[in-house]
């Protein structure tokens, strides 16, 4: 049998206007909570100039010196961070890798690409799309979708590429290739919008050499099937955001914490036979093994969540401002990470079999998108729109107009 992603068109054929990752700079810009990064900043401020530059950790992109316009949408300061003495900017949710949302400081004078892009299109009605990197055998998901801002990193750290849904504001001008919508809503007879689009690649897609192959089926009857169940996986994924439901299991299923969490707990375990999670001597079940064997590029996702808590910081950097003890919210946190875990474990016979349909069928393949002039894509969809009434203050107080 073909593989399913033989002649199928690349997520960047379908998706064209993408960004790379950000890219911070510092660690210490980035918390699981937002109290430790007020009190960074409040420390920040404290130090003289010499401690002030060692604990910022400056780079060739920023130093307590440079000059930068804020971020849109952000009220920080454009001024010299060497004079900075005003309090913290309230911190903003940012994806960290695959299912980790965390905090971070939005001032642009303490990240070296923050990729101001990104951040005008970000609001209520934007979604951002990030491939993940992994071989053909990889269980894990080939494809991610978020309501908030994502770091675009993969588990092992490397930078991806972020593709927004919309290209401007206010969900307008939808991030597909153009004529695409047209050419399916042609074939299969009904609608097909930008967010279903986003929806069928969801489930559909797969790893492929040169980035995330997604298949497109030329059968009506299978686009409708697989759009539904993409709009599931969508929904588990942004967890209540966009005005859907916050995932949970059946009743009797739904996690609980059995044993408090210790205060530092070192290790992170997983009991097959009482379908238990063990943060040192803390206890969560159930937690299907789903859940506990669920990996994104290889990498076990509670794992990586787990240690992203409770890894020891370098004494003396700003890093090491961080809670004594484990914070009851992240219990709430790991919850619906098992939550949302275990419902897309759930849903992996069901995408098996798309993809054994996918192969087998027929499919709408790279000539037939080219032979409709979808394909190439223009290099116009691939640069960002322009958004010409947008104000953003500039460095030093000065404003500008984008």
């Amino acid at each position: 049998m073909r593989s399913v992603t033989d002649d199928a068109p690349l997520l960047d054929d379908l998706m064209p206007w993408s960004v790379e990752s950000p890219r911070l700079g510092r660690d210490w810009v980035v918390a699981p909570d937002a109290r430790s990064l007020k009190a960074r900043w409040d420390a920040l401020l404290r130090a003289d100039g010499p401690g002030r530059e060692r604990l910022f950790r400056p780079t060739r992109a920023r130093t307590p010196e440079s000059s930068v316009p804020a971020l849109p949408g952000q009220p920080s300061g454009t001024g010299r961070f060497s004079r900075e003495s005003g309090p913290c900017p309230a911190p903003v949710r940012l994806g960290c890798g695959p299912f980790d949302e965390q905090w971070l400081i939005p001032d642009h004078r303490l990240l070296d690409a923050a990729r101001p892009e990104l951040w005008r299109v970000a609001d209520e009605r934007q979604l951002f799309a990030v491939g993940q990197a992994g071989a053909a055998d990889d269980s894990g998901p080939a494809l991610l979708v978020s309501a908030v801002l994502p770091d675009g990193r993969s588990p092992a750290g490397r930078a991806g590429r972020v593709r927004p849904l919309y290209r401007r504001p206010g969900g307008a001008e939808p991030n597909i290739a153009p004529g695409l919508p047209e050419l399916l809503t042609a074939r299969y007879g009904q609608e097909a919008t930008a967010e279903q689009i986003l929806a069928w690649a969801v489930a559909a897609s797969g790893p492929a050499p040169g980035g995330c192959a997604v298949p497109l089926t030329a059968d009506p009857g299978l686009w409708s099937s697989g759009a539904e169940l993409g709009r599931e996986l969508l929904r588990i994924q942004l967890r209540g955001a966009r005005g859907g439901d916050r995932p949970r299991l059946p009743g009797g299923r739904r996690p609980y914490v059995r044993a408090a969490v210790p205060p530092r707990p070192e290790t992170l375990t997983y009991d097959p036979d009482e379908e238990a999670l063990l943060l040192g001597t803390g206890r969560i079940a159930p937690v299907p093994a789903g859940a506990w064997d669920f990996t994104v590029g290889g990498v076990r996702v509670l794992d990586l969540w787990f240690g992203r808590r409770t890894a020891p910081a370098e004494p003396g950097t700003l890093e090491a401002l961080r809670p004594a003890g484990w914070l009851p919210e992240w219990n709430s946190e790991l919850l619906e990470l098992i939550t949302v875990l275990a419902l897309l474990a759930g849903l992996r016979p069901a995408l098996r079999e798309l993809h054994r349909k996918l192969a087998a069928g027929p499919r709408i393949g790279r000539a037939e998108l080219e032979a409709a002039g979808v394909l190439p894509v223009s290099a116009a969809a691939r640069r960002p729109a322009s958004v010409l009434d947008h104000h953003e203050e500039g460095p030093e107080g000065q404003f500008a107009l984008v």
